[in-house]
């Protein structure tokens, strides 16, 4: 897929609104005072692991697969044979459902060491499992394969561009509701306090109607189909609102490609407990991360770990690591280098899809979270 052969722009981020209208979940904003106290900003939780199949995908993948099927009603033909990807398992389950709901057979190829919750979702939504090895070229090539042999049409998890504006949407929706917190309300009984805040009676967090403009986004960057829908759609809008991507050291493509001013992919699968930002952005988000990106924080696994464990236990939302990734990017040293003024910052939660057998690290991390 050729870099230039189509750039999103608001407009397409805005025509995937309209296409995913009540079809999808506006997951709530949400705040904690315990981590503000910790990053010493105001912090804005984007909870993206309430959304369909627990993660932002099903925008993304709702959006190609609904364009596709207006592109076929327009020509008069027939819904698409099959639809095909890859995928470390959140685009392949959002891929699946939006398939299934358009009854559209589905091929999703998945690593073998993706988390078995994800690849057991993956069928759950009727689509056909076909496993690869864990590294960018296996999975391309498989899902090259499996194109040839279905006749099905390949939907890129990252770099296809009704995905990008698809994810894009978000961006649009934190900018509405932290202007109008009450458009993203949490889904648990509320009050009204005496300071004029919304809050919620079980947990630690809540919604002001006071909350400022945001300041600033952080978003986990795997292939950056995410972050380049949110920039392209936020840096249109609010151009003085920062973007910053988050990723694992160990997994610093991203930060890699900005410091060196050209696409620089991973040279390895990377190890990093963050399994749904392994792979590396490419040629069609890269370009845009480059012009809108403002910066990207990398933070070691011991960092995501701390991280994810207290918003399960501040929070009481049950994430994914990756999702633990932007909010360790927050909490680090690297981050008191931004200026203060960036006060108000929104967290994308990207998703909740927790291999719950794997919290053997969890016995295992030093210490309790602070």
């Amino acid at each position: 897929m050729a870099a230039d052969s189509h750039r999103p722009t608001l407009a397409d981020v805005r025509a995937a609104e309209r296409r995913l209208h009540g079809r999808l979940h506006r997951t709530p904003v949400l705040t904690c005072a315990g981590l503000d106290r910790l990053a010493g900003r105001r912090l804005l939780f984007k909870c993206e692991l309430f959304q369909k199949t627990g993660s932002f995908k099903i925008r993304g993948a709702l959006n190609a697969v609904r364009s596709l099927v207006e592109e076929s009603e327009r020509a008069g033909a027939g819904l698409p044979r099959a639809v095909v990807t890859h995928s470390s398992g959140n685009h392949g389950q959002a891929l699946a459902c939006a398939a299934q709901a358009e009854g559209i057979p589905a091929y999703i190829v998945v690593p073998r060491t993706a988390p078995h919750c994800k690849q057991a979702a993956i069928c759950t939504y009727g689509a056909t499992l076909m496993p690869c090895e864990p590294s960018d070229e296996s999975r391309a090539e498989t899902a090259s394969r499996v194109v040839q042999e279905t006749g099905g049409i390949m939907v890129h998890p990252n770099q296809e561009p009704a995905v990008i504006a698809g994810q894009g949407t978000i961006g649009l929706e934190v900018l509405e509701q932290v202007r109008n917190p009450a458009q993203g309300s949490a889904p648990c009984r509320q009050g009204l306090s005496k300071k004029g805040q919304l809050r919620c009676q079980q947990h630690s967090y809540f919604l002001s109607a006071q909350v400022p403009e945001v300041n600033a986004v952080v978003v986990p960057v795997g292939g950056g189909g995410m972050i380049a829908g949110i920039a392209v759609a936020i840096k249109a809008l609010r151009p003085d609102v920062k973007v910053f991507a988050a990723e694992p050291r160990n997994a610093d493509d991203c930060y890699q490609s900005k410091l060196r001013g050209e696409l620089t992919p991973n040279l390895h699968p990377p190890e990093t407990i963050a399994d749904a930002v392994k792979t590396s952005i490419g040629p069609n988000t890269w370009p845009i991360i480059r012009d809108l990106v403002d910066d990207v924080l990398t933070v070691s696994e011991e960092e995501i770990k701390r991280a994810t464990r207290l918003v399960w236990e501040r929070m009481k939302l049950l994430i994914e690591p990756t999702a633990g990734v932007g909010v360790a990017a927050v909490l680090s040293e690297q981050f008191q280098a931004v200026p203060q003024d960036v006060e108000n910052v929104c967290i994308v939660l990207c998703g909740g899809n927790t291999d719950l057998s794997s919290l053997t690290w969890l016995t295992e991390l030093p210490g309790k979270a602070e």
